[in-house]
């Protein structure tokens, strides 16, 4: 897999890494997250950490998917709705995206563009639209604001780790998933964390207002919780000691990973979860185009390129997730 070049890596360990101690000096200390030796650095901008035993606000479910489906593709008709006609009009593609997620969505320093996994989807999407993979105008988006923004209309889709959940279908509409990712265990590999079992007591890091949230507070209650803005961020704690291991997706581990090698993935699966990407509400004629090129790209082997481009060396399914549609009005006639 391609790793966009040692220089890269070096950089972005180097921007993750900031204020990280030799590796002999933290093996002398204890494995806590509150080491006293790091009490006195801060923690990342607008991160907070909740005790132990908070309750989840919801209940998930841990490898099912309760959804109705998504909108088959299907030329347009006189009934469509005007937002895709608008964005050909437009001439670009507005994409809300993320600008730090190694491998799937990031911005390359040495390049100085944006690289990754999701940036070719939306890339890809531009290109059967305008016959133009560059017609596209990134803005970055942070978990918590994706649903607002698509609301808003301040961005045509979401390409962002967007996972499909009834709460918030019922705020966005989604394409069929084009990623399934497992929730699994990031820890340095000094801390001694090699199962779940070995968590209570110890600070695990995760964004805050996903999913994983949730998930976080129901696998692990005996274990404070630190919620930050971005994954990066999680990484970062975890090399201050001001977290002892990061509950996510594998796809998003995988680039912790691949920048911080003195980490590990743990092999369980916790739970499972579908990337989506996420579309404004009755936009169903945008919804069905994204699903166009979606199918495209299982087909033509773009989809499988894309993986081993990016995520080959990761355990995310190596395989695109099954097309979910749902059962429409005339559909059989």
């Amino acid at each position: 897999m391609r790793r966009a070049g040692s220089l890269l890596v070096a950089l972005a360990v180097a921007v993750g890494a900031a204020g990280c101690a030799p590796r002999s000096s933290l093996e002398e200390l204890p494995t806590g997250a509150a080491s006293t030796a790091h009490e006195a650095i801060p923690l990342p901008p607008g991160a907070l950490l909740d005790g132990a035993g908070k309750q989840p606000s919801m209940e998930f479910v841990p490898h099912g998917l309760d959804w109705e489906g998504s909108l088959r593709p299907r030329s347009s008709s006189p009934d469509d709705d005007p937002a895709l006609e608008q964005i050909r009009e437009r001439g670009r593609l507005i994409v809300g995206v993320e600008q730090s997620q190694y491998l799937l969505s990031y911005r390359d320093m040495v390049r100085g563009q944006l690289r990754g996994f999701e940036v070719e989807l939306a890339r890809e999407i531009a290109r059967d639209l305008f016959d133009d993979p560059e017609a596209v105008d990134f803005r970055f988006v942070d978990s918590a604001s994706r649903a607002e923004l698509l609301r808003e209309g301040r961005v045509d889709i979401v390409i962002r780790t967007m996972s499909i959940t009834p709460e918030r279908a019922s705020k966005v509409a989604f394409s069929t998933p084009y990623l399934k990712s497992q929730v699994r265990v990031l820890a340095p590999i000094d801390r001694g964390i090699t199962s779940l079992d070995d968590l209570p007591e110890r600070t695990v890091c995760v964004v805050d207002r996903t999913t994983l949230l949730n998930i976080v507070r129901t696998l692990a209650p005996h274990s404070p919780v630190l919620r930050t803005r971005s994954w990066s961020d999680c990484l970062m704690a975890t090399q201050q000691f001001q977290a002892d291991a990061i509950i996510a997706d594998d796809a998003i581990l995988a680039g912790m990973l691949a920048q911080d090698p003195h980490t590990d993935i743990l092999p369980d699966a916790l739970a499972t979860q579908y990337y989506a990407v996420g579309i404004p509400l009755e936009h169903d004629s945008v919804v069905r185009q994204v699903n166009a090129t979606i199918e495209r790209i299982r087909t033509d082997g773009t989809w499988h390129r894309m993986f081993q481009e990016w995520l080959s060396d990761s355990t995310t399914d190596p395989y695109p997730p099954p097309l979910m549609y749902r059962e429409e009005p005339n559909e059989h006639e």
